[in-house]
C-alpha cells in the first residue's frame, strides 16, 4: 500500500448523494456520520469540499432507458434531496446537482476543481457501484488521482460493494478507510 501524501490545497472531499431520500436505507446513517468525519478534517485543513447530490427539475430531466431491469417511478418526498444534516451542509459550500449517476457529465465539477488547482479527489458516499463509481470513472478519464474512503460508502448488496471496491478502485485509485485515512493524514501533520 503506497502511503499518502495530501496536499490540502490540491485535495478535494467529494461526497456523492449524502442525501435524505438515499441515507435512509439501512446503515445509511453510520455512512453519513463517517462522511461527517471526513468533513470535519476537511473544514479544518481548509479542504475545498464538493456536496454532491442527485435532483431533478421537473421530471422531465430523469434518465429513462429501456433496461431489463426497470425503474419504479415513484413520488420523492419534498425533503429527498436535502442533504443530511450531519454534514453542515451552508449556504457558503459548493454544491453539485446532477441528473444521472456520475457527478462530473452535465454539472461544472471538473471546471471548479481545475480552477482551484485541484488534482486528487477523496471520494465517498451512496451508491458504491452506481453514483460514486460513475464518478470515479470520470474523475480517472479526466486524469484526477483518486482516494477511496471504502467504509464510508454502501450500495444495495454486500457482492456489489465488494466487486467495485475490489476490482475496479484498485485500478484507477488507492483505498481506504475513515481510520487509515485518518492516521495517514495525521502522520504527515
Amino acid at each position: 500500500m503506497n502511503s499518502l501524501h495530501i496536499d490540502f490545497q490540491k485535495t478535494a472531499l467529494v461526497l456523492i448523494d449524502l442525501q435524505k431520500g438515499i441515507v435512509k436505507q439501512p446503515n445509511g446513517q453510520e455512512i453519513a456520520e463517517k462522511a461527517a468525519r471526513l468533513v470535519k478534517l476537511f473544514r479544518e485543513k481548509a479542504g475545498f469540499i464538493s456536496f454532491v447530490r442527485v435532483d431533478f427539475h421537473d421530471g422531465q430531466d430523469r434518465l429513462n432507458p429501456k433496461t431489463d431491469q426497470p425503474v419504479n417511478a415513484v413520488q420523492l418526498p419534498a425533503d429527498w434531496a436535502e442533504f443530511v444534516p450531519e454534514l453542515g451542509v451552508g449556504d457558503e459550500d459548493y454544491i453539485v446537482t446532477k441528473r444521472q449517476w456520475g457527478a462530473f457529465f452535465g454539472t461544472d465539477l471538473d471546471l471548479q476543481l481545475r480552477r482551484r488547482g485541484i488534482d486528487t479527489i477523496v471520494l465517498c458516499g451512496i451508491a458504491t457501484n452506481i453514483g460514486v463509481e460513475s464518478t470515479a470513472r470520470e474523475a480517472f478519464q479526466l486524469g484526477y488521482h483518486q482516494i477511496f474512503i471504502t467504509d464510508a460508502m454502501m450500495t444495495y448488496s454486500r457482492e456489489e460493494h465488494e466487486a467495485t471496491c475490489k476490482y475496479i478502485f484498485p485500478r484507477i485509485g488507492k483505498v481506504r478507510t475513515v481510520q487509515q485515512f485518518l492516521s495517514e493524514v495525521n502522520e504527515i501533520a
